[in-house]
């Protein structure tokens, strides 16, 4: 069983600082085309948010910052914007690693990573590897992950587990046993989702973990999203009421 369990069968702790931050990127083209540029101009700016929030997160005493960088739908996108995201993305963990390493962040990328070029696929593994003892701040990106692909392939972990191990195939499944077979099964769910950009759905993101996650939307494009506007997506998770199933007269108690 992993170390955190389900928000869905415990009442975890509320931290005035949110402890796990998940962010859905989008916005970069608009950015871009709305300035009379190429799309992938947008893709680039968004690097160099990625790189200010990051200093925020561990500024305030965010633990937890996971970014939703490639969708497994994002594959159909145009050929060309997809070969740049794909360059963009080694290019960004060449330059970062050692950035990373020295300012004792951990870097995990998650998703099925198995449909990366090797070269990619190497980047991903030192990054890792290079960055594992981090303690200020556990950053995950989601490359090439679908929510509904986590929930699918943790279900075959599981039942691949339970063969190896002479288990039964048929018995049934329960968070306990399905929980730890998630690719965040490690980290306390997001206690604050953000999605910049304008709309308002999750996107295949992260969908067992969100539960109970508080949700924030905002029209800022993710190459604008600033300081002001990160502090304001966390002023807006301070002002929530998180009941987790309770009423209100339960958590007045409680205190």
């Amino acid at each position: 069983m992993s170390e955190h369990v389900s928000s869905t069968l415990t009442i975890p702790t509320v931290h005035n600082v949110p402890e796990h931050v998940a962010i859905i990127m989008d916005g970069n083209g608009r950015w871009a085309t709305s300035r009379g540029l190429p799309r992938v101009w947008g893709h680039k700016r968004g690097a160099q948010t990625v790189r200010e929030v990051v200093r925020i997160c561990v500024e305030i005493g965010v633990k937890n910052l996971t970014l939703f960088a490639f969708s497994s739908e994002n594959w159909r996108r145009p050929p060309a914007e997809v070969s740049f995201l794909m360059k963009l993305f080694m290019r960004s963990l060449r330059r970062e690693i050692k950035a990373l390493a020295d300012n004792g962040i951990q870097l995990r990328i998650i998703g099925e990573l198995s449909a990366f070029d090797e070269t990619i696929q190497g980047l991903i593994k030192e990054a890792h590897e290079k960055t594992r003892g981090g303690k200020n701040l556990t950053l995950t990106v989601s490359a090439n992950y679908g929510g509904r692909w986590d929930i699918l392939n943790a279900m075959n972990a599981l039942l691949a587990h339970r063969k190896a191990n002479g288990l039964p195939l048929d018995a049934p499944v329960s968070e306990e046993d399905f929980q730890p077979f998630l690719q965040l099964a490690d980290l306390p769910e997001p206690d604050l989702f953000i999605r910049t950009g304008g709309e308002a759905r999750v996107s295949n993101f992260l969908l067992w973990q969100l539960a109970y996650t508080e949700l924030y939307f905002t029209p800022t494009f993710w190459p604008d999203f600033n300081r002001e506007t990160f502090l304001a997506a966390v002023g807006s998770y301070q002002q929530r009421e998180r009941r987790f199933g309770r009423t209100s007269a339960q958590l007045k108690e409680a205190k």
